[in-house]
């Protein structure tokens, strides 16, 4: 540059005030910081601009189809793939595996667990990011290791499942509900059998919301929320956490989540327990259902909420982690149900072989006369109704969070699909569910985009076929979390699946009332909100 220009540049710049400098000073740190993290994982492809920008990922997030983005992503560039300049998504199922093992020294991203909060600054163990925090709430949950394990610690840290061990009725607290679903149909919706005359269409998706919200607080509080008496959302819970995850789904795609960490505003903008309605009177409402069995003691009911305070979970710490509870174990348990539901109706030939297979075990007496309810054990025994089960979650996953975690300082060298590749300390790494259950050919074959229950079906006298089931189900499984994550309430879930679907077959038929638009449904935050599910509903003789 010619001398004679530099004098007045730098007495120009002289003159400007500070904060310009400023500006220019932190606008080339950004830039050289995207640049740095492009330069960094620039080996891993990914759709255009994921290198050096977020908003690929942000509009997958607002489009409320992230899940199908994501499976796109992995489809074309490899189970391992690029969706932002410093995060990476898997669909390799041995990847992921070794991500969540027990002992791994990956850690949960705060940028997207977070954005799951309550309320600002406070965890619970979905959103806890420290892993010994993690695990420390976890034993305190646990609630289902079996009196007679020889080693305590590995059953803890491998099994970590609410399984209801210290609930000895809560297998009859969940039959309490199924006999009040399938009594509120049978009164209000269903037709008379082979009836010709007007029906009455039933909104599945809200009654399946209804029946998981009364089992998680029957099993949880000790008291059922009374929805499926009432045929209503009788607290707005249903709207309320909705609202609550479409809001939390929103400002997490915008980038603008960190603003509930900010002192004074972020507790400004939250939800508040003296909200007249939304989610803060949800949480208001939970608040008040612990404080009043906090009077009790935990010896006169042996509950959800009684083996927390038995294992130490005092204070927000309790209500934290029993909110977390009936928010997650409703809205997963109904998503599962209502997919089940369409997958079933939407495919005959399942439909006529599953209910064949009802039919059979009522028949054999296998299950008891109705209104009594099939127990767990026999309706885990049903193959074919297990297949439909383990399909249908399959093929459209219920919980699709990405689950982001981030790797080890010093970086970690993984194997994926046959190579070595190095992910950097400090990377952000997720999951895509659609593509690891729904998408993988390699592992469930050229038909696995298709529903189909009988691949389950395999003859284990061969080994393998065996070996093979067992690795379909290791992956299935996943579904639910592995590792040190693995989904704390399974076990009651999946109780439940059996159940309700069971008696619902039993005891009446369905169709679908709008079969070209069967259902409205959008992710948020990995939980999908679905309503719209119209059915028609006839008794069965």
């Amino acid at each position: 540059m010619d001398s004679d220009a530099v004098v007045p540049m730098l007495r120009y710049l002289s003159q400007q005030p500070l904060y310009l400098l400023i500006i220019l000073a932190f606008g080339s740190y950004l830039v050289a910081n995207r640049l740095r993290q492009y330069w960094r994982l620039r080996q891993f492809k990914g759709p255009f601009s994921t290198g050096v920008s977020w908003v690929w990922h942000s509009r997958a997030v607002i489009s409320g189809s992230a899940h199908k983005w994501y499976g796109d992503v992995t489809e074309k560039y490899g189970s391992i793939a690029r969706v932002a300049p410093n995060h990476l998504i898997t669909s390799s199922p041995e990847l992921w595996a070794h991500i969540n093992a027990v002992r791994s020294p990956y850690k949960r991203a705060e940028w997207y667990y977070h954005c799951a909060r309550f309320e600002p600054g406070k965890d619970n163990v979905f959103t806890e990011c420290d892993n010994e925090k993690h695990e420390a709430r976890r034993k305190k949950m646990v609630a289902g290791v079996s009196p007679n394990c020889p080693n305590l610690y590995l059953y803890v840290t491998q099994h970590q499942q609410y399984s209801g061990k210290e609930n000895p009725s809560l297998e009859s607290s969940i039959d309490t509900h199924v006999e009040e679903l399938v009594h509120l149909i049978r009164s209000k919706y269903a037709a008379p059998t082979a009836s010709t005359s007007a029906t009455t269409p039933m909104d599945l998706a809200t009654k399946m919301q209804y029946f998981t919200l009364d089992v998680i607080s029957h099993v949880g509080l000790g008291n059922a929320f009374g929805d499926l008496k009432a045929d209503e959302d009788i607290n707005g819970y249903i709207a309320s956490s909705e609202e609550g995850l479409m809001i939390g789904n929103t400002s997490w795609g915008l980038g603008i989540s960190w603003i509930r960490d900010v002192p004074i505003l972020g507790k400004a903008i939250s939800p508040s327990e003296k909200d007249a309605k939304g989610f803060g009177k949800m949480m208001s409402t939970a608040r008040k259902c612990i404080s009043e069995r906090m009077m009790k003691s935990t010896s006169e009911r042996s509950d959800m909420l009684s083996s927390f305070i038995r294992h130490g979970l005092t204070g927000d710490d309790l209500f934290q982690e029993t909110f977390e509870q009936i928010l997650a174990g409703s809205d997963t348990t109904a998503a599962s149900l209502r997919i089940i539901m369409l997958y079933i109706m939407s495919h005959p030939r399942v439909y006529a072989k599953l209910q064949a297979e009802v039919d059979g075990a009522v028949k054999a007496g296998i299950a008891p006369a109705t209104p009594k309810i099939i127990s767990d054990a026999e309706a885990q025994r049903l193959p074919y109704l297990g297949a439909v089960v383990r399909e249908a979650l399959r093929v459209h996953p219920p919980v699709v969070n990405l689950f982001s975690r981030v790797v080890p300082k010093g970086g970690d060298t993984v194997t994926v699909d046959g190579e070595e590749v190095f992910l950097p300390g400090g990377t952000m790494i997720g999951y895509s569910a659609w593509s690891m259950h729904r998408n993988n050919k390699g592992l469930y074959g050229e038909d696995a985009q298709i529903f189909r229950p009988e691949r389950w079906l395999v003859d284990q006298n061969i080994p393998s076929e065996r070996d093979r089931l067992a690795h379909m189900c290791k992956t299935n499984d996943m579904i639910f979390g592995y590792g040190r994550w693995v989904c704390l309430g399974k076990v009651v879930a999946m109780i439940e699946i059996h159940k309700a679907i069971f008696e619902l077959f039993r005891n009446f038929d369905f169709a679908l009332a709008n079969p070209h638009e069967p259902w409205t449904i959008f992710n948020t935050l990995g939980l999908y909100a679905i309503g719209n599910m119209w059915v028609e509903v006839t008794e069965r003789a």
